[in-house]
């Protein structure tokens, strides 16, 4: 991919990160239970560092060093839902798992496409996080034994 491309992809997941902190916030705001409260409140503040990270990218591109001949596949987060909070907990919770699955397959190809070593690590830390998310997620949603709990 060329630099414009990149570009494309980072704003994508910019918009990515937005709609998760949005999703995240509300259902921090809304849940009844404090434990999911909290996590969730935790998920929307590193969405938000996330977020912040990639417009700087954004807001001076020469920072940006990828191998421009990667391809990216970047075709599996498009044409995505938006997240709504009238969903049922489980849902919520299985769609956001896979937001955050997304996330860490992006973050991992945007590594492994990255020249620039800070950049590499930047976004294989990126990976991590998404992935400590998604195991955040899968064990809520493995415990969860009734919707009452929100």
């Amino acid at each position: 991919m060329k630099l414009e491309e990149y570009k494309k992809v980072i704003s994508m997941a910019i918009g990515n990160e937005i709609a998760a902190f949005d999703f995240y916030t509300t259902v921090s705001k809304t849940a009844k239970d404090a434990n999911i409260k909290a996590i969730f409140k935790e998920l929307a503040e590193e969405e938000k560092k996330h977020r912040s990270y990639l417009e700087g990218l954004l807001a001076n591109p020469k920072t940006m060093h990828f191998d421009e001949s990667a391809d990216y596949k970047v075709a599996e987060s498009v044409d995505k839902p938006k997240l709504s909070v009238e969903m049922k907990p489980k849902d919520a919770i299985a769609l956001a798992m896979k937001e955050e699955e997304e996330a860490m397959v992006m973050y991992q190809a945007l590594a492994a496409s990255s020249k620039d070593a800070d950049q590499k690590s930047m976004f294989n830390s990126l990976a991590l996080m998404e992935k400590g998310h998604k195991t955040r997620l899968e064990n809520m949603y493995t415990s969860m034994a009734f919707p009452e709990v929100w």
